[in-house]
């Protein structure tokens, strides 16, 4: 089995399991919703469908033969290993210190906070004007178009109404 091939079962299998085992035993569906609101569900459910998707399509244009070409070497932007790895802890250490500020900044600024750090964990020092503004604008404009248009909340924590966000 190819590099290709086991990627497309991963990814599909992945969210396979989020979609029919992790989300129906931890996000509760109530009973009635009113409106036109959506259940608490509709989200990550969507998102994981969408990933299966994604993993069949790999692993069918794999079958096919369109995939992407086997490399033999991984790419990197030349860091050492030990670079790489403190990297993938850091990455690790920021998703920790989002889930720990959520509660006090709220989702917006946590988000901002945790893209910005992730842009710097990939060792992307070029385009510093273009990583603040997808760490501010981006999260900004999520957060904007799924509280305005689809009505989704997010934490505001003890900070966002003081900042109003």
């Amino acid at each position: 089995m190819t590099k290709s091939l086991f990627r497309g079962i991963l990814i599909t299998v992945l969210f396979a399991f989020v979609a029919f085992v992790l989300i129906p035993i931890y996000v509760p569906r109530p009973a009635f919703i009113p409106g036109f609101a959506p259940p608490p569900d509709m989200w990550p459910r969507v998102i994981s469908i969408i990933g299966m998707g994604l993993g069949l399509v790999a692993f069918c244009l794999t079958l096919l033969g369109k995939g992407e070409a086997e490399d033999p070497a991984p790419k990197s932007d030349g860091a050492p290993t030990k670079t790489l790895i403190l990297r993938a802890f850091g990455a690790a250490a920021a998703f920790a210190g989002f889930i720990v500020i959520l509660p006090i900044v709220g989702f917006a600024i946590g988000a901002m906070l945790l893209t910005g750090v992730c842009i710097l964990l990939t060792g992307e020092r070029g385009h510093v004007i273009w990583a603040v503004a997808i760490s501010v604008l981006g999260p900004l404009a999520l957060t904007f178009f799924f509280q305005k248009a689809l009505g989704t909340q997010f934490p505001q924590g003890v900070l966002g109404p003081v900042i109003g966000l």
